[in-house]
């Protein structure tokens, strides 16, 4: 089947949804992996692809883009209701 997920770095913890993707449906990544989404993964979106422990480092592009504010499933949606961002010292 075809690619409807994009994993853009191969260290990421969260694959880009390129469609919609409903609650029960399948992330397919480019490799063969498929990732069952555990609630509806919006068009642009982020999809956890492994259990992260509340307070990991998120990567994506394979650089942390924040830490899981909770823990979050292989299969969930990846978003401000779940990824926080520590502000920087802009000094």
């Amino acid at each position: 089947m075809k690619p409807n997920a994009l994993l853009i770095n191969e260290a990421d913890d969260v694959a880009v949804a390129l469609e919609d993707i409903p609650e029960g449906g399948y992330a397919r990544l480019a490799d063969g992996r498929e990732i069952k989404a555990l609630a509806p993964i919006p068009f642009s979106h982020k999809i956890a692809l492994r259990d992260i422990r509340r307070g990991e480092d998120i990567l994506k592009y394979g650089e942390s883009i924040g830490q899981a504010g909770e823990d979050i499933r292989a299969g969930d949606w990846v978003h401000t209701h779940n990824l926080t961002v520590e502000e920087r010292d802009r000094g």
